[in-house]
C-alpha cells in the first residue's frame, strides 16, 4: 500500500483527470483517496502546494512509465522508431489515459510545468533522426511531437470510444518524417 502522501496526490490526479482543474479541492481529494475530511489540508496547506507536489508526483509516475518501457536503444530504422512512438501514445491513451488527461489540464493550468519536458521530448526525436540520416530533423521532431500530442487529446477526447490504433499511429510518424 503506497503511504499517506502518494496515496494522496494520486487521487489528486484523478480527481484532475476526472474533473478538471476547477475540480481539484482539498475535500474532493480527500473523497477519492477515501480519508477523512481535512486529510489533505494536513499535508498540503494550500492549492498551490497541493498543486506542486501533484505535479511532482506526475513526473515520478512518468519516470516509472519510461522505466516499464525497458531501456530501449537508439532505434535501427525509422521504422523502429515510429513503432515506439506510436506503442508510447498507445499506452498514454489507453491504459494510462487518467495521467494523461491531468497532464494535459496541469499544462492549461501551468504551461511552464510540461516545458521541460516538451523540449527534452523534441530534442530527444531530433537527435535520433539526425542519427537515423532523416533530412531538417529539428523541424521534423517537432511535427512528429505535435502530431502525438494531438492524437492523444483526439483519443481522449473526441475519439475516446475508439482504441488507439498503434500501426496507423507509426505510418503516420513514417510519412511525417519522410520515409
Amino acid at each position: 500500500m503506497p503511504d499517506r502522501r502518494t496515496l494522496l496526490l494520486d487521487a489528486a490526479l484523478a480527481v484532475v483527470a476526472d474533473k478538471g482543474m476547477k475540480g481539484l479541492t482539498h475535500r474532493a481529494v480527500d473523497t477519492a483517496a477515501g480519508l477523512s475530511e481535512g486529510t489533505t489540508s494536513n499535508y498540503y496547506r494550500n492549492r498551490a502546494a497541493l498543486v506542486d507536489a501533484a505535479l511532482d508526483r506526475m513526473l515520478e509516475l512518468d519516470a516509472a512509465l519510461l522505466r516499464e518501457q525497458g531501456p530501449a536503444g537508439p532505434p535501427k530504422d525509422v521504422g523502429e522508431l515510429a513503432g515506439q512512438l506510436a506503442s508510447m501514445v498507445a499506452l498514454l491513451a489507453g491504459r494510462h489515459a487518467g495521467l494523461t488527461r491531468a497532464r494535459l489540464a496541469l499544462s492549461l493550468d501551468r504551461p511552464e510545468s510540461v516545458t521541460a519536458g516538451h523540449f527534452q521530448l523534441v530534442g530527444g526525436l531530433e537527435h535520433a533522426l539526425a542519427a537515423l540520416g532523416v533530412q531538417d530533423a529539428k523541424d521534423r521532431a517537432r511535427d512528429v511531437a505535435d502530431y502525438g500530442d494531438g492524437v492523444l487529446l483526439h483519443l481522449l477526447t473526441v475519439r475516446r470510444d475508439e482504441q488507439p490504433d498503434a500501426p496507423a499511429i507509426a505510418a503516420a510518424v513514417r510519412r511525417l518524417v519522410g520515409n
